[in-house]
């Protein structure tokens, strides 16, 4: 469905430096806690892209090949996610509208929008809720290695579904990441995190063990879940859907799907996997899609 911690911690390059990062900051949004967001500020007067990461990722990882190229043209904003690196943390369920709600309360406070919002893999269905919960707060729309499904059919989505819910509640129950079984919680986050990673696989490293266990596992169900099919056919504002060819998680068919489904949707491909946004030239085709985008707003 989604890419899983595991695809990622395999980068055994230690001699290789962490990313350049933008600086990110704890950001409190008032009513709904704190969470913490990098950004890039763009040329004067620039147009603000609001960056949504993936499961499992944070805005640091799902983004870094992005922050240079998008940020010579437009202001970036790229939050954590609730339970995911730095994100929110909250004793709640973790549901999707909850983030986009997040994310429309900090356009709100840092008087930004509206915003063209880029939505990856589980940022795709928190950039579609955000447009529907808040259409007034987004000018267009970049969906990429996403769709308006991630598991095909209601049976499916329910056995999945539940199958994530059982998780989440033993989770629930446990409590947090440090009740967990030693063994499990070391293989899925590798231990306490260094202060300062000195490559960039401890920087993933480190990402990874940020997060909230029992959050993204409610994340996954949440994802699982998920349906925009009622309502995708409403969007009114420019959107490109850019496929990454060789998804094994979000199939292209299901992605080209997506994009048919939103009225006057322009469709951009990448011959690569799910996990593109690791690739060097991610940032240039998601630049390329803002601007596709800006020019039809």
């Amino acid at each position: 469905m989604v890419a899983l911690p595991t695809e990622i911690v395999w980068l055994e390059t230690e001699e290789v430096p962490g990313p350049a990062l933008p600086l990110g900051e704890r950001v409190h949004l008032e009513g709904r806690g704190t969470t913490f967001v990098r950004r890039v500020k763009g040329p004067a007067g620039a147009p603000t892209v609001l960056l949504i990461h993936g499961w499992c990722a944070s805005g640091g990882l799902n983004w870094f090949q992005a922050f240079d190229a998008v940020g010579d043209r437009f202001s970036v904003l790229a939050p954590d996610l609730r339970g995911h690196g730095r994100g929110m943390r909250t004793s709640e369920r973790f549901r999707l509208r909850d983030c986009a709600d997040d994310l429309a309360a900090l356009i709100e406070l840092e008087k930004c929008g509206p915003v063209i919002v880029v939505g990856y893999s589980m940022g795709g269905p928190v950039a579609q809720l955000l447009w529907k919960r808040h259409p007034h707060l987004v000018s267009g729309l970049v969906l990429c290695a996403t769709g308006s499904e991630f598991v095909s059919g209601y049976p499916a989505r329910a056995t999945f579904a539940a199958a994530m819910t059982i998780a989440s509640r033993g989770l629930r129950l446990g409590g947090q990441i440090n009740f967990v079984p030693h063994a499990i919680g070391k293989r899925i986050f590798g231990g306490r995190a260094p202060t300062r990673p000195s490559s960039f696989a401890g920087w993933v490293r480190d990402e990874f063990r940020r997060h909230d266990l029992r959050l993204v596992t409610e994340a996954g169900r949440a994802v699982s879940a998920f349906s925009s099919g009622r309502w995708i056919g409403r969007i009114d504002v420019p959107t490109t859907v850019l496929v990454t060819n060789n998804d094994r998680a979000v199939n292209a068919e299901n992605q080209e799907q997506l994009a048919l489904a939103i009225p006057g949707a322009r469709i951009m491909r990448m011959d690569d996997t799910h996990l593109a946004c690791t690739s060097p030239e991610f940032g240039k085709r998601i630049l390329k899609a803002c601007l596709d985008v800006q020019d039809r707003i």
